[in-house]
């Protein structure tokens, strides 16, 4: 089972890239191996947010985790 201390280490390596650009994301919950997050700051209104979360946080967590199947934004 996948726990949010494995999914916080990985969320880590991304916020680094999401600050830099005024954002942040917070882990939400995981439920069936499936990853919720919330996009906070720029990353929360900005135009490019569901490419930001499929192409990047989702990528990310899924080369990590093998075991989770999708990221959903809350």
């Amino acid at each position: 089972m996948v726990s949010k201390e494995q999914i916080e280490v990985v969320l880590e390596k991304v916020r680094a890239g999401l600050r830099s650009e005024g954002g942040d994301i917070e882990f939400v919950d995981i439920k069936d191996n499936v990853v919720y997050v919330r996009l906070k700051g720029a990353c929360g209104t900005c135009q490019m947010s569901t490419l930001t979360m499929k192409n990047w946080v989702e990528a990310t967590i899924k080369r990590e985790i093998p075991e989770i199947t999708a990221v959903q934004a809350v």
